[in-house]
């Protein structure tokens, strides 16, 4: 898993984001993490659909498409819970408020 940190179009940054593209790192995905800080995420590719069974904490979920446009946002997803997206091509899981707090919105384009 390789860290990077994401930029909106509009200037917020989230720095400490952990790249999920490999098989192993996106079946674990945040199963484990006691929470997360504003500051941190997880950005699974490809993924269209994503669950919080076996999570602690309420998340942010984000899906983009291959541009990396927010196509959806999903906030406050509570544990035990399923979401999809079938146009999306990533999926950026936030701290819950964080999408928010970042001024992340539908239409915006992220980078890294």
């Amino acid at each position: 898993m390789d860290l990077i940190s994401i930029k909106s179009d509009k200037g917020s940054v989230i720095e400490s984001v952990i790249f999920a593209n490999k098989t192993l790192s996106r079946l674990k995905g945040l199963l484990g993490k006691k929470g997360l800080t504003i500051q941190q995420g997880l950005l699974i590719s490809p993924c269209n659909s994503i669950h919080t069974v076996g999570m602690k904490f309420d998340i942010d979920v984000i899906f983009l498409n291959k541009q990396n446009q927010v196509i959806k946002i999903k906030p406050s997803v509570k544990p035990t819970r399923m979401v999809s997206c079938l146009r999306s091509k990533k999926v950026l899981e936030l701290a819950s408020g964080s999408a928010q707090y970042n001024n992340i919105s539908i239409g915006d384009s992220l980078s890294w």
